[in-house]
């Protein structure tokens, strides 16, 4: 695949609550409506629709008025990697051999279904019957051991762990409907609850009822739009040979995500390197995420993420702003999809208080465990 063939025209979300009313297809047609208006195009000029894992492509496609939907495809890989990444390479693939003009992406998630993100799990046979009775099971455990380890190989201070969700939610608090928008320090870390040391409350990701999607079309025709053109300059996908069920416990290196190989496929696509990158938005489901993926798409160096995060460079006026929708910590967690669209405002330069100034490329990633998303969103030359 070729960078700076496609382009992201329009974006749209429903708010991000908890304890919504509606269903998933429903905030996917509302998030979808809105990223086609936000394109400025009707629902007929959509002739792909790609799922990313939440509700059937016919059900949406119905709901929508749609007659027609030439292309069709429901997105395999885990949602994180899935919003991200995979879906904007099977756009591009559509859109590029002929098969559509204008493609829909989108995802809706209920975290406050029960449950919540850990049915994921439960329906896996070796965590029922290996993990889940000496109580090793739910995502903070797992990061917590990868927080310990990191810890272990390069130091990590509570300092340090607590500067990325201070950062997100500094950066929540200057975001119009984050879920979490006011400021927090030291003191109020030390306050959120232990929930697997040494992860506290405030590491961990937010419960939230929400949708979101966007349109992918050619750069010219983008050009054409309200919004022109946010180029997707270059995007990689790394995976791990261990299924979700293992990846966990069984990987050689619990700190190992797919994210190096991911990160290096998007910049070779978009012949860019990691000191082009003006801002990125991380995906955070743990602050340790955020440190681990920050030194993998080399905004700073091996080991050095808690040190990077302590001194304040992924915070506002930092060197490179990092989750600057108060990303999964304080903006709220679609996976990746919240992700994806804060990158493309910030491209078109639309934050208001938030904004990166001179926004040229941002660096969204999805974590699937097992698989790894880079995309670089760049601005139109």
């Amino acid at each position: 695949m070729k960078g700076y063939q496609v382009a992201v025209a329009g974006v749209g979300e429903t708010p991000f609550v908890r304890l919504s009313p509606q269903s998933t297809l429903q905030m996917s047609v509302e998030a979808s409506r809105r990223a086609i208006a936000d394109a400025g195009l009707a629902v007929a000029a959509i002739d792909g629709i790609i799922s990313c894992g939440s509700d059937p492509v016919d059900e949406l496609a119905f709901a929508l008025g749609m007659d027609e939907r030439p292309f069709t495809v429901a997105n395999a890989v885990v949602a994180g990697s899935a919003t991200v990444g995979g879906a904007l390479q099977l756009a591009q693939l559509a859109i590029m051999g002929g098969l559509a003009t204008h493609v829909l992406v989108y995802y809706g998630i209920k975290c406050s279904r029960p449950g919540g993100p850990r049915q994921t799990h439960f329906s896996e046979p070796l965590k029922a019957d290996f993990e889940m009775p000496v109580g090793f099971f739910g995502q903070p455990a797992y990061f917590a051991v990868i927080a310990n380890r990191y810890r272990h190989e390069y130091g990590l201070s509570e300092e340090e762990l607590a500067s990325v969700s201070i950062s997100a939610r500094a950066w929540g608090a200057l975001t119009p409907g984050a879920q979490r928008h006011e400021t927090a320090d030291l003191a109020v870390y030390r306050r959120s609850h232990m929930v697997a040391d040494p992860l506290r409350a405030a590491d961990c990701c937010l419960m939230t009822d929400a949708a979101g999607a966007y349109v992918v079309t050619s750069v010219e025709r983008a050009r054409d739009l309200p919004h022109g053109a946010v180029v997707v300059a270059g995007v990689g996908i790394g995976t791990n040979p261990l299924p979700m069920s293992s990846v966990f416990t069984q990987n050689p290196s619990l700190m190992d995500f797919p994210g190096r190989g991911s990160a290096r496929l998007a910049y070779e696509m978009a012949g860019l390197a990691p000191a082009d990158v003006s801002a990125a938005q991380i995906y955070d489901c743990f602050s340790i995420s955020t440190i681990v993926q920050a030194e993998m798409l080399g905004l700073c160096d091996a080991g050095a993420g808690g040190r990077f995060f302590g001194a304040g460079e992924g915070a506002p006026g930092g060197r490179v702003p990092i989750n600057t929708s108060g990303g999964h910590l304080a903006g709220a967690y679609v996976p990746g999809m919240n992700l994806l669209i804060e990158g493309v405002r910030q491209i078109r330069g639309k934050r208001g208080a938030a904004q990166v100034p001179d926004a040229q490329v941002c660096a969204v990633t999805g974590l699937g465990s097992n698989s790894h998303a880079t995309t670089l969103l760049a601005r139109d030359a």
